[in-house]
């Protein structure tokens, strides 16, 4: 027995709140009405998680959360990015406590049952590539453990294991982009920045034969980190295999507390295939730490508003970081509200 909503079956209800029915455009309902008469039908939970989802899936981006921001228990995270956020983009980065590299065949076999369960799909694999010493150079003082998020330190050598692993899981979760990044920050990047360079576009190739996108992160740890340095290396790095994943955090992280709009007026719009959205402020101290979206130097309505004239249409992904909510999931929880609110601002929700 289905549950119905004025004759209507939940499955049915969902494209008309979409605004889309058999390719045609039909009358929307209204928020109100739709919980009203799901309500009416015992549906009060899901009718409000259904319509942020239907309300989601009319933005012009692929409105995702990195899983392991709420929590290590992939299931539950997905629960929450699924029921409750109203959301059906995901981006893969660790679960159970461990990278998603080095996941056992069993659990990756369960991480597909649980995306097929929520309904959710893969915005791309949030790979930890590159995230090691370029050989040759001074030893990095910026990487650490610490932001491997659970994967184990890999040397130069391991890369090519690291690209290889990454693109098969991309190809068994139905994506076509991994994301990798610029090798640990160096002092000076001068005399070594021409063959990374030339690393980053033999890597793109590589991925481009395969059918996968290599999207590039500027990373406040890594060589290209603000949007002035992503430009540059988009700017020497010419292949269509390569794209940016831009990162305004991050950016500011690194103190281009103008990423927006400074740092976004060097990048090449065309190149940004990723986007990853969180915040930073100084502290009492001076010192620059995360911060909620919805705080801190990002303007992020502004930044939305300018991704969405630029003709972007690809993952707006929520990467936490702040921690102030007490726990991942509640301060997860808050920057999703900050983050929703600056897409609502940016008639992108």
């Amino acid at each position: 027995m289905r549950n119905c909503v004025a004759g209507l079956s939940v499955e049915e209800i969902e494209p008309l709140v979409s605004n889309e029915m058999g390719g045609h455009r039909v009358s929307p309902l209204s928020r109100r009405m739709f919980i009203r008469t799901a309500a009416a039908a015992g549906l009060t939970f899901g009718a409000d998680a259904r319509w942020l989802r239907a309300a989601a899936a009319q933005s012009p981006f692929k409105v995702a959360v990195i899983n392991d921001e709420i929590s290590d228990d992939f299931d539950h995270a997905c629960s929450v990015i699924a029921r409750e956020f109203g959301l059906q983009w995901i981006e893969l980065r660790s679960m159970w406590k461990k990278n998603l590299m080095d996941l056992s065949e069993d659990q990756l076999a369960e991480s597909e049952r649980i995306l097929a369960k929520y309904s959710l799909q893969v915005t791309d694999i949030a790979s930890p590539l590159f995230k090691t010493d370029w050989p040759g150079a001074p030893p990095s003082r910026y990487g650490s453990k610490n932001d491997l998020h659970g994967a184990a330190e890999a040397t130069f050598k391991q890369q090519d294991e690291i690209l290889e692993k990454s693109i098969a899981l991309a190809k068994r979760f139905k994506t076509t982009k991994v994301r990798g990044f610029d090798f640990w920050r160096l002092d000076d990047q001068t005399p070594y920045r021409k063959d990374i360079d030339d690393k980053l576009r033999e890597t793109a190739e590589r991925a481009g034969r395969q059918g996968i996108l290599f999207v590039l992160e500027n990373e406040f740890a890594c060589n290209t980190a603000t949007g002035r340095e992503a430009g540059r290396t988009m700017n020497a790095v010419q292949t269509p295999h390569l794209a940016l994943n831009w990162d305004p955090g991050n950016a500011v992280m690194r103190g281009e507390l103008d990423a927006y709009p400074g740092g976004w007026d060097a990048i090449p719009k065309d190149r940004i295939h990723h986007c990853h959205v969180k915040s930073a402020e100084k502290d009492s101290t001076g010192k620059i730490e995360w911060a909620p979206v919805g705080k801190g130097y990002v303007d992020w309505a502004a930044q939305f508003r300018a991704l969405k004239a630029s003709g972007f249409h690809d993952a707006v992904s929520l990467e936490t970081h702040w921690h102030g909510g007490g726990t991942p999931e509640e301060s997860s929880r808050i920057s999703w509200a900050g983050m929703k609110q600056a897409l609502e601002q940016a008639a992108a929700f």
